[in-house]
Formats: structure tokens, C-alpha cells, sequence
């Protein structure tokens, strides 16, 4: 809560209403759940191959790209595989370490957490935007910055609409693929210029945190772009610096929206009082879906991210939990009438997206009183 209250001084945070009981009756099932089934050290083991898998490859992949790959082809290939490699370490390295949760150990965290760093992204900002602001604020608009497009898109009843955004459900499909080239040289710089992210003020990095900041700048610069031109003209490593990221960053955008931006989930207009009208518990998992709950490959793949509810409730928890526990939650979601959806697939999960991309293009009522009900298909 300290960092909340440095994270917002000038203006009127949002306010939760008291928990009645249920995220306190869910920390327990849950408690009771993890100690039951301890993680076992074939499954730590399982998570630190995991790990190594990721690493080893994103290196070869790399190694393809600059230094082996003889044609367009084989360089496309290796650009591929490279993308997806960056996406499989946000997922499954980078997301636990910087929530605190792959290890007890905080500074193993901390130095698996600085991937992201070595990945083009700063650390440091992630974790204000993403593990303060979203986490806490989920689906508020001008609160949660990952629901914030821009001029580029609407995803939010709350937000401006605008004529371009009734086609939007075909082109912000594209646009998710510069997100890559966005978070390394545009989010970061503006947000720590600024000291600012969305209506939310935050400490600016000093010291050893702004080392490691631009630290982390130089080295993925010099890992994307210095690096090549051992072997490459500027202008090919553009192209495929372009491609590797554009295709990376579709990857991850999609993901994570479908988790927030899909029909289902609330999006609640904040009254004059700023006061939410459920508890922070309730209130995660009535704006958050889950999707492909029982794909084994995709929960390896994407660090567990696709039982986003579980994730949004206990986020210190090591990914592995989540298919184990979400048996708890959702027991513990029908008791005290709490919503808790999810799509049976994640093609499910992206016509759902398509289909709210649509009705917040077509909205038309006013940002501030646009109910859902109102918003045609």
C-alpha cells in the first residue's frame, strides 16, 4: 500500500469497498491447496529447465539469424523462431521474476527480471505500470495503462470514440505488432520524463535503479543493433529487427488482451467519488477471463498466463500453481456468487476479442455513459 500512495498524490485514487470474506475464504482454500500439493522438486526442476530451454533458445536463435543464416529464407525462419523465443521469456522468465515469484530468493528474481531489461523494456517502469497499476486497477480506464491505446484503438467504454475504431477489429491486429518498438523508445523515456503513467504519478529512478535502467538500454541495443553490424548493413538489421519485433510483439499484445479485452469482463466507469462498488478481489475476477484452461502446451508456453484469474489473485504465486489451484477459486467463486468465466479455447478467446473490438468501435453513446448494453453487434 506504500507504493500505492507514493504512486498517486495529485489525484484521487480509485477505492475498493471492503472485502466481505471472499478473498479471505480463497487465501485460505488456496493456502490449503498449495501446502497439500507442495511443489515438488521434479516440478522446480521442470520450471529451472524450463528456464534454461527459453535462454538456450533465444541464443541459438540469435546465433541463426546473425551469423548463420545464408538466405532470406533461412533468415526469415531464424527471425521466426527468435520472436517466439523473446515472447516464451516474457511469458515464463521475466513475468514470474518481476511479479517475485519464481523464487524465494529476491535476488534471483531480481536478476532473472532484468531480462526484460536485456529484452528492450525497462524493469524498473514494468513494475509500476503492470504490477501496481494493472494489478490493482484492472480494466479503469486512464488507470490501467495496458488498456490504453491511444489514438490507435478503443477498448474501454470509458474511452473517446472516434470514427476510425468501427474497422478497428481488423487493424489493431497489426498495430499490436509495434508494441515491441513502443516499450524501447518511446513508454519508457516518456514515463520517466514525465513521472507520470496514465493519471499516476511514480518515483522517478535514481541511483542504482537508473543505472540498471539505462544499463539495460545500452545492452539491448548493443545485443539488437551493434552486435549485427559485425556482419550486416544497418538497413537489413533494421528489416529484421522490424520483423523479429513485430512479430513478438503481435504475440504478446494478443495474449494479454485476451485475458482483459474480450466480452465478459467489467469495465467500470469511476463515479465522482472515484469509489468502486466491489471489493479489489471481486473486482479481479469480474474484470479478468481465462482461456484454454486445460491446453497443456499453451499453459507450458505462456508461463501459466492463460488462467489469468488465478494469476491476477495471487500473483507472487509461481506459475506451476495455477492450473492446481483454479479448481479452489472457482468452487470458492460460485459460494459467494461471484462471476468466474473462461473460453474453452484461445480461438474462442480471439473471435471474443474480434467481437469487442467491434462493439467498441460501434459504440456511440458518450465515453462517460456508455452502458454495454447500449453497444450493438
Amino acid at each position: 500500500m506504500n507504493s500505492l500512495n507514493k504512486l498517486t498524490t495529485q489525484v484521487v485514487r480509485p477505492r475498493f469497498v471492503a472485502d466481505l470474506g471472499f478473498y479471505q475464504e480463497l487465501k485460505r482454500r488456496v493456502q490449503q491447496c498449495v501446502e497439500q500439493h507442495k511443489v515438488s522438486r521434479r516440478e522446480f526442476r521442470a520450471l529451472h529447465v524450463k528456464t534454461v530451454v527459453m535462454l538456450c533458445w533465444f541464443v541459438l536463435s540469435y546465433v541463426l539469424l546473425v551469423f548463420v543464416a545464408a538466405n532470406v529464407w533461412q533468415a526469415l525462419a531464424s527471425s521466426l523462431s527468435l520472436a517466439l523465443a523473446i515472447a516464451g521469456i516474457g511469458f515464463n522468465i521475466q513475468h514470474d521474476a518481476n511479479h517475485g515469484a519464481y523464487s524465494d530468493r529476491p535476488i534471483l528474481n531480481r536478476t532473472l527480471g532484468f531480462s526484460l531489461d536485456l529484452l528492450g523494456a525497462s524493469s524498473y517502469v514494468w513494475h509500476y505500470k503492470h504490477n501496481i497499476l494493472h494489478h490493482t486497477y484492472t480494466n479503469l480506464s486512464r488507470w490501467d495503462d495496458d488498456i490504453d491505446l491511444g489514438f490507435f484503438g478503443r477498448l474501454s467504454p470509458a474511452q473517446r470514440r472516434r470514427p476510425i475504431y468501427r474497422v478497428q477489429q481488423y487493424y489493431l491486429w497489426l498495430v499490436y505488432g509495434f508494441l515491441g518498438p513502443k516499450w524501447h523508445f518511446v513508454d519508457d523515456f516518456v514515463n520517466i520524463i514525465q513521472g507520470r503513467i496514465g493519471r499516476s504519478q511514480f518515483r522517478r529512478p535514481k541511483g542504482w535503479e537508473l543505472i540498471g535502467l539505462i544499463g539495460g538500454k545500452l545492452a539491448f541495443v548493443t545485443i539488437a543493433f551493434l552486435v549485427p553490424l559485425i556482419k550486416h548493413s544497418f538497413w537489413q538489421i533494421g528489416l529484421f529487427y522490424a520483423i523479429t519485433w513485430f512479430i513478438a510483439g503481435g504475440v504478446v499484445g494478443v495474449v494479454f488482451q485476451l485475458a482483459h479485452c474480450v466480452e465478459g469482463p467489467i469495465f467500470p466507469i469511476l463515479p465522482s467519488d472515484a469509489r468502486i462498488q466491489s471489493s479489489w478481489a471481486v473486482h479481479q475476477v469480474q474484470s479478468t477471463v481465462n482461456f484454454a484452461p486445460r491446453n497443456k502446451f499453451l499453459t507450458w508456453y505462456l508461463g501459466g498466463l492463460n488462467h489469468q484469474i488465478e494469476h491476477h489473485l495471487f500473483p507472487s504465486l509461481p506459475h506451476v500453481h495455477y492450473s492446481r489451484i483454479s479448481k479452489e477459486v472457482r468452487a470458492v467463486c460460485a459460494e459467494f456468487g461471484v462471476r468466474y468465466f473462461a473460453h474453452d479455447s484461445m480461438f474462442r478467446a480471439i473471435v471474443s476479442h474480434f467481437q469487442w473490438l467491434r462493439r467498441m468501435g460501434k459504440c456511440t453513446d458518450s465515453a462517460v455513459t456508455c452502458p454495454l448494453q447500449a453497444c450493438d453487434l
